[in-house]
């Protein structure tokens, strides 16, 4: 079920960059979230996630944790330690799923975490708070 806050609404007017290094789970969140017209890229690795970001800001990231050579948890240190870049809204996607990865994310900055698999109305309950936050605070 999708929110009320969300029905009858257009979002093209915020990006949201997926990073995840493996196609299906990037397809299966574009599917989610193509319905609400986010200005949505994909990146497949941590470095391809930095180098999306430098290229342009985006509002909201949903990033996978396990990744080769640079993983989720150090795009986020990255993304944090940088202030052009600190006040990225960021969502965990991950199938790690232990109280330590969880509170791990949490102290490094993450603003939400979900465990795989992902179930839709948690992910879309999620990245609309998350806008919902990005646009409070550019008013």
């Amino acid at each position: 079920m999708t929110p009320l806050y969300a029905q009858d609404r257009d979002y093209s007017a915020f990006s949201v960059l997926a990073v995840d290094d493996i196609p299906l789970n990037l397809l299966l969140v574009q599917k989610m979230l193509s319905r609400f017209n986010f200005r949505l890229r994909t990146a497949s690795g941590g470095q391809q996630a930095l180098d999306a970001v430098a290229a342009e800001k985006p509002d909201l990231i949903l990033l996978d944790l396990m990744m080769p050579n640079i993983d989720g948890f150090e795009v986020i240190r990255r993304l944090r330690a940088d202030a052009a870049t600190a006040d990225i809204r960021i969502v965990i996607l991950s199938a790690l799923n232990s109280q330590d990865d969880i509170v791990k994310g949490f102290s490094i900055g993450a603003d939400d975490f979900i465990t795989k698999p992902i179930i839709m109305e948690k992910l879309l309950s999620s990245v609309l708070t998350q806008i919902q936050l990005v646009e409070a605070r550019r008013k």
